[in-house]
């Protein structure tokens, strides 16, 4: 049976979320004295990843009471309703503290039958590209579609980061023609589902880091799996594409 499309109205709400929250990170964009600190796994973490967060579950707890909070910087809220929000406040926090414009905030919703509804909002860029299941995706200047790219010479392939890649991986994408950027984290998604580039790949990521993506890239027309091809933002990496070099770009990436 096909999985029931999501409310308008829900879809609307999260856009609206996420735009606020992400927004209000640019107060601290580029500000002098910005104080960075550094978790316990290593990654960098500012009042701006904080506050966002902390702004986005207050939100959704007023919404949406009964439904879980997976976030990136405080403890998961467990669900009553069968449905889970999941969040990055600011993905792209590396790129956030070197002043540079590439950050996101990601919202995503979760309910029995996936992931319903996915929003990634580029605060310093001014746009946000978002979709909902059944309600296709949309970015600022309209309907948003993947590009009809069939082949891997010449396609645009990104990544926030090669030093996760294997020299094999590296090797084998660039024989194949591909031309490899680092405009990654929920960047380099928004640009695949656009049709902007062809094709996003994280060798390792979190769940909240991809949320929004298997929603995003099917509504525009494209795939969204894991490395080991499976439909899931568990599985510890992921391959956002147009579709048609998905399955290619699988082979090379485990070759």
């Amino acid at each position: 049976m096909n999985a029931p499309r999501v409310d308008q109205a829900t879809l609307d709400r999260a856009v609206e979320l996420a735009r606020a929250a992400g927004d209000a990170t640019l107060r601290w964009f580029r500000a002098a004295g910005l104080e960075i600190e550094r978790k316990d796994d290593g990654t960098p973490v500012t009042a701006a990843d904080r506050a966002a967060e902390r702004q986005l579950r207050e939100e959704l707890a007023a919404h949406y009471p009964d439904d879980g909070i997976l976030g990136e910087e405080e403890d998961p809220v467990v669900s009553r309703s069968g449905r889970r929000w999941i969040i990055d406040p600011i993905d792209g926090t590396k790129a956030f503290t070197c002043g540079v414009p590439l950050y996101s905030t990601l919202l995503a919703l979760e309910d029995a039958h996936g992931i319903a509804i996915g929003v990634v909002h580029l605060p310093a860029l001014g746009e946000t590209v978002w979709a909902g299941r059944g309600l296709g995706c949309w970015s600022d200047r309209g309907p948003a579609r993947v590009s009809d790219a069939a082949s891997l010479e010449g396609a645009y392939v990104m990544s926030s980061s090669f030093s996760t890649w294997t020299t094999d991986q590296l090797e084998a994408v660039e024989r194949a023609g591909a031309v490899l950027r680092t405009w990654g984290d929920g960047y380099g998604y928004a640009l695949v589902a656009t049709g902007r580039a062809a094709a996003m790949v994280d060798p390792v990521v979190a769940p909240y880091d991809v949320g929004p993506m298997p929603v995003l890239l099917d509504e525009a027309g494209g795939r969204f799996t894991d490395l080991a091809g499976d439909e899931t933002i568990e599985g510890g990496s992921g391959l956002g594409s147009n579709g048609r070099l998905h399955d290619p770009l699988l082979r090379l990436l485990r070759s």
